[in-house]
């Protein structure tokens, strides 16, 4: 009989970069994994934009979102690990990457990707008032606050170009379009340090852009050095002499990342240099590919054609690497087809001195950009295997549900199951944490674990160990001892030490920042990853307990709502990147702050956590015999939780938690869904006297902890008016 076990991770392959051609391999590694290795893609932000479409976008032909690799979507698609931050640099002797704002990661294959800079960036001023082409994101978002502000205060725009490329001209026309389609006064200029412009640009090409910028009325300066910036524009050599701007971008002097030369890694004039199968001429395991890396055999322009063209060899000898497989070899074309956007819907082609223009010319670019940018805007599909045609009854009923299993809070048993199944079997109330008197003093004791909902474990045993503070955080204790309990997946001893560092490390971070650590626990083999604690608090005061609400309290509130239904969406690849990444950070905040300052005010106190904003707050009603009123407009959400609620996406313990709307008046709605979402490491629950309200907000106001009043404690029998 086969088993159905995940196969052992052996080996790591670490993509550094977000670049075309990462994007591209981990497509690919989603249609055609390689059995016993994982992947982790490293990258500053949770998307990539697309270079093609950024003059498009510029000159408002695409919205923001249509530039951007979801790279949150494409890294489930892949089954990769996705860490949001930066390289600083790579130890190629231990096999380890150094990260900005995170311990090293290892790595048996690493491949890099992660573009080029501006050289421009070390001149005074620049980190301020100069904004390069690159990386991408950072430009398109400065672009768009750059015209909404400017519509709003009906301002004119004087905008700087600076750099006479290809690349320089189809942004400065661009830009020129948008303004002018808009009602935007303002000029555009061009800014050049040579005594020519468009030097790359074959005659035919070079002739029509030039013309294009005459038509605009766009000024190109040229033998100009730029020495510094300031907020009223940049300066110019040789006397300095301040010439105004009010956005200055740069897409002249790129260069390679400085970090790049710390490292043993072959380099010419900064880039890696990499052989005809795009590994490093020194470093074994080591790869690079795109705008970072050069081309030994074959030098060529930094162009995202390359990058792309290079993807399919690059993603065959990373899992030859990961083999220890032969690699074969990448010939770059001689030549490749330019096609230069003019503003309007027009372009240009630049190819073997040709220089065809118009509309049919726009219409093919924007054909072959959207037929790249197609490859990852739609989620992959994920088949579930039919079942035995012979199986238990009830089976199909759960199968679905089973099959697309929640992780983190989504995969707790339900609230009304977990009752009916201890029934009389705890001694006491069902409180956050047991309440253990040792004479005149107490302590509180609780144990929490998580099931992984993504590849990292750093990042889970951050999550978990916040989850499992939070309910000696709900009590009003601070944490003193800890256990852990972790299920590790299937891996080579060597890995499994590995992941066990990242473990420590992440979870380290959490409970050093609360002045506590972990003194023990244990370590066990499993089918996947699961990451516990047992926290052991200290109490200076009476427990602070679910039972003391009283009607005329105040309802209040430490973090939105909303983890649940994005967790479910993130699994489905319905999410948005940046919006998961948001409710990450939510997730990985700490209470000890907000506990600290309800402790001496909070008359009930819990944690939202898998039973949803409902169902916590029905604890409190239970327990202390009151009603509760709600205002779903004062209710902190998420970013995006209401669209995809809205969409019907559901965690897995939605429908149980749901059962408690029999107890509720409201009328249903995707608002009033979310108060049955399941929360991990959501915020604390508390009620506070109306008298005290004004001081605790104060409270938090200076300890720059959010805070919200979501509703108030009214007489009667446990019930939730929603408003």
């Amino acid at each position: 009989m086969q088993s159905n076990r995940p196969l052992p991770i052996t080996r790591d392959l670490v993509l550094l970069g977000g670049g075309h051609a990462h994007a591209l391999v981990l497509k690919k590694w989603a249609m055609a994994p390689l059995p016993g290795a994982q992947v982790t893609l490293v990258n500053p932000d949770a998307k990539a934009p697309y270079t093609g479409m950024l003059p498009g976008f510029v000159a408002g032909h695409y919205q923001r979102a249509d530039l951007d690799i979801d790279m949150v979507r494409l890294a489930r698609q892949a089954g990769a690990r996705l860490i949001i931050d930066r390289a600083i640099g790579i130890d190629t002797e231990a096999k380890t990457v150094q990260l900005k704002s995170r311990p090293d990661i290892c790595y048996d294959t690493l491949s890099i990707d992660i573009g080029i800079t501006s050289a421009l960036m070390d001149l005074p001023g620049a980190s301020d008032h100069l904004v390069p082409a690159k990386p991408l994101g950072r430009f398109a978002d400065s672009w768009s606050a750059l015209i909404e502000d400017a519509q709003l205060k009906r301002r004119p725009l004087n905008i700087a170009v600076i750099g006479a490329g290809v690349a320089g001209i189809e942004l400065a026309l661009a830009m020129d379009h948008r303004l002018k389609e808009l009602g935007i006064s303002g000029t555009v200029g061009l800014i050049e340090a040579a005594d020519t412009i468009l030097r790359e640009a074959s005659s035919g090409a070079r002739r029509k852009l030039i013309s294009e910028l005459k038509h605009a009325e766009i000024e190109v300066i040229t033998e100009t050095t730029v020495t510094a910036f300031t907020e009223q524009g940049f300066c110019r050599g040789p006397d300095d002499a301040l010439v105004p701007a009010d956005f200055i971008v740069s897409t002249a002097g790129a260069m390679p990342h400085c970090w790049l030369s710390e490292t043993s890694l072959d380099l010419e004039a900064g880039y890696i240099a990499v052989a005809p199968t795009l590994r490093s001429t020194n470093t074994p395991n080591v790869f690079a590919t795109g705008d970072c890396a050069h081309l030994t055999h074959a030098p060529r322009p930094k162009a995202g054609v390359f990058a792309v063209r290079q993807a399919p060899v690059l993603f065959e000898n990373l899992c030859a690497d990961l083999a220890d497989q032969p690699l074969r070899n990448f010939t770059p074309q001689k030549s490749y087809l330019k096609l230069i956007s003019t503003g309007r819907k027009s372009a240009i082609t630049d190819k073997w001195g040709i220089g065809l223009s118009g509309k049919r010319i726009w219409r093919l670019k924007n054909r072959i950009d959207q037929a790249f940018m197609d490859q990852f805007r739609h989620p992959t599909n994920m088949e579930i295997p039919d079942l035995p045609a012979r199986r238990a009854s009830g089976l199909d009923d759960l199968y679905e549900a089973h099959t697309h299993q929640c992780g983190a809070c989504g995969a707790k048993v339900a609230q009304g199951t977990l009752e009916k199944g201890l029934d009389n079997a705890l001694d006491g109330s069902l409180e956050d944490a047991a309440i253990i008197n040792h004479g005149a003093t107490s302590q509180v004791f609780s144990t929490d674990h998580l099931r992984a909902f993504n590849q990292d474990p750093y990042t889970l045993a951050k999550v978990a160990a916040i989850h499992a503070l939070g309910d000696i955080w709900a009590m009003g204790a601070t944490p003193d001892a800890v256990l852990a309990h972790i299920v590790l997946p299937p891996l080579s001893p060597k890995k499994q030490a590995q992941m066990m560092r990242e473990i420590m490390a992440g979870a380290g971070d959490v409970f050093s920042a609360c002045d506590t650590k972990i003194s023990g626990g244990h370590t066990s083999n499993g089918a996947e990853l699961m990451i516990g604690f047992s926290i052991a608090g200290n109490l200076d005061h009476a427990p602070i307990t679910q039972s003391g609400a009283s009607p005329g309290d105040c309802l209040i509130l430490t973090k939105p709502i909303g983890t649940g239904v994005l967790l479910a969406a993130e699994m489905r690849q319905l999410a948005d990147g940046d919006d998961y990444q948001a409710a990450l950070t939510s997730m990985t905040r700490l209470q000890s702050e907000a506990s600290s300052l309800l402790r001496d005010h909070a008359t009930a106190l819990t944690d939202v956590t898998g039973f949803g904003l409902a169902g916590h707050l029905f604890n409190i009603l239970n327990t202390s015999g009151v009603a509760a009123r709600i205002d779903l407009s004062d209710i902190p959400l998420l970013e995006g939780a209401l669209n995809l609620a809205s969409d019907g996406v559901r965690s897995t313990l939605w429908p149980s938690n749901a059962e408690r709307a029999e107890q509720m008046t409201m009328t249903a709605s995707p608002l009033t869904d979310l108060l049955f979402d399941p929360q991990t490491c959501g915020g604390l629950l508390a009620t506070i006297p109306a008298a005290k309200t004004a001081q605790v907000f104060e409270a938090f106001e200076a300890a720059e902890e959010p805070i919200w009043k979501i509703g108030d404690i009214t007489q009667g029998a446990p019930h939730i008016e929603v408003q």
